[in-house]
């Protein structure tokens, strides 16, 4: 691998890392395209492909360093909401920390094929969409009846689907809010997913606002994140052997810078539009991805 192919997967990887459209998927194609897919490099572009993550792990440090420094506050006993935040990111990591290394062999081994991930981009992106449309119409009711003065006439009908008011933060959050969101992270085990799109939507369902939601998935991120690095790091040491310090270096350079840039763009955008046009893009990519593995031009073999 070359520093300009590993500055491109750095590239990619820090774009798609916390945009819920899967960073899978694209790097898949980006290899497909670098002329890296033969099986001679697949599981050496794979484990660089993880460990890459490390990138976006620095871009949310440098980007939420205040949060993070709550938390440590928090945890040394000086600071009660960073404690509470904490312990919601532990809870929320936990799942993934248990069922990711129990599970890693069975899932490259049944769902990191051209179904199962083609399966995976489609349906979050139909579901991303339901979520934001479910988003706005909560969001709606919930405005009309503040205006309304609180008149129950004016009230979310019972039996909504809803279970938590619209417009909460992560300060908020409860334990068991926290759990659901990390058990909907470990969903996006499945190649294809998007752990973006698990944790925000998931947030958004709990009641919080798109940018609460998309905080809380960045800083969950840390945890899963550098347990995945370190995790394949160990396991594919010769792989990465293979490839050199330099390309890991660059590609962990670029993937830090980029990711800061797509963190801060995805903030504001959910903020104005919302997940519906993510929602669009994964069905476009499920299309034109289907179309490229079912065609035999792209692989997915491990």
């Amino acid at each position: 691998m070359t520093p300009l192919q590993a500055a491109i997967l750095g590239l990619v990887e820090g774009i798609t890392e916390y945009l819920p459209i899967s960073s899978t998927g694209h790097l898949i194609l980006t290899s497909w395209l670098l002329g890296l897919d033969t099986p001679e490099m697949k599981s050496s572009v794979d484990a660089f492909n993880i460990v890459i993550q490390g990138g976006a792990i620095l871009a949310v440090l440098g980007l939420y360093w205040p949060r993070v420094l709550q938390m440590l506050r928090g945890l040394i006993g000086r600071d009660a909401a960073g404690l509470k935040l904490a312990i919601n990111i532990i809870v929320a990591f936990l799942p993934a920390a248990v069922l990711g290394p129990l599970l890693d062999d069975t899932i490259d081994k049944y769902l990191f094929a051209p179904i199962p991930v083609v399966a995976a981009l489609a349906t979050g992106g139909v579901w991303m969409i339901a979520i934001d449309v479910w988003y706005r119409r909560r969001s709606s009711v919930e405005a009309r009846h503040s205006r309304a003065g609180g008149n129950p006439a004016s009230a979310p009908p019972p039996g909504d689907g809803s279970s938590a008011s619209i417009g909460a933060t992560i300060d908020n959050l409860t334990i068991a809010q926290a759990l659901l969101i990390g058990l909907f992270q470990c969903v996006a085990m499945w190649p294809g997913t998007s752990r973006s799109m698990m944790t925000i939507a998931g947030g958004m369902m709990l009641g919080l606002k798109p940018k609460q939601a998309a905080e809380f998935s960045f800083l969950l991120g840390l945890p899963t994140l550098g347990g995945a690095c370190v995790f394949k790091a160990i396991k594919n040491t010769e792989e990465l052997a293979q490839l050199g310090a330099v390309p890991i270096a660059v590609g962990v350079l670029v993937a830090a810078i980029s990711a800061a840039l797509a963190v801060k763009w995805l903030v504001a955008f959910l903020n104005k539009h919302g997940l519906t046009a993510f929602g669009v893009y994964r069905l476009v990519l499920a299309a034109v991805f289907g179309g490229l593995v079912f065609g035999g031009v792209v692989t997915l073999t491990n």
